[in-house]
């Protein structure tokens, strides 16, 4: 498909038919970059987008245990470390 290079301001636009926008997903923000001789164009997301739903798949949290408890003391333990 090709689209026509728009005049906006001094900078340079083009329009980008509805139904590519819902297939890839774009909203109002998108991420730009230039890969070699190309432009990228990609949907723009959240740092922290679909973490919740993540956290809820990963089940309940348990209560976390100290682990060194069960570790015999070694030389260090014994000798070099105080409280």
């Amino acid at each position: 498909m090709k689209a026509e290079v728009v005049r906006i301001g001094n900078s340079r636009g083009i329009r980008i038919p509805k139904p590519i926008l819902e297939q890839c997903g774009f909203r109002d923000t998108v991420e730009l970059r230039v890969e070699k001789d190309h432009l990228v164009i990609t949907s723009s997301h959240s740092p922290r987008e679909g973490w919740e739903e993540m956290f809820r798949a990963a089940g309940p949290s348990t209560p976390d245990e100290l682990l060194l408890d069960s570790l015999p003391a070694n030389e260090f333990d014994r000798e070099d470390w105080r409280w």
